[in-house]
């Protein structure tokens, strides 16, 4: 199987499994509504809709989509200074761009 299997593989595994197993594992009394609040943090990625094109393989979200901006991802770090929700949210938006990060520089391209 070649890097591309793998690459796609591990980021949908990251972007749709893994944050189950985290809410599972840290929010086990309400793991499904934490499952459902992870999955939605992936709206972030309506910032795509705004670039041209929408997906270019050779370029990196981080940093280039205003949602995954540097000052968008400090922003999200705070986040985990909240309680309730709000922390969840800023889980699921760092996981997302760590998710993302990993997908573009580190895998072949």
């Amino acid at each position: 199987m070649d890097c591309f299997f793998w690459k796609t593989l591990t980021h949908y595994f990251l972007h749709l499994i893994f944050p189950g197993i985290i809410a599972f594992v840290f929010y086990r009394e309400n793991w499904k509504k934490v499952y459902l609040i992870l999955l939605a943090t992936m709206l972030v990625d309506l910032d795509h809709l705004f670039a041209d094109p929408i997906f270019d393989p050779n370029r990196g979200s981080i940093g280039f989509h205003f949602l995954h901006s540097y000052y968008a991802i400090a922003v999200y770090f705070l986040m985990l200074f909240f309680k309730g929700n709000i922390r969840i949210i800023g889980i699921g938006l760092l996981f997302h761009m760590l998710t993302d990060f990993q997908d573009f520089h580190c895998w072949c391209h």
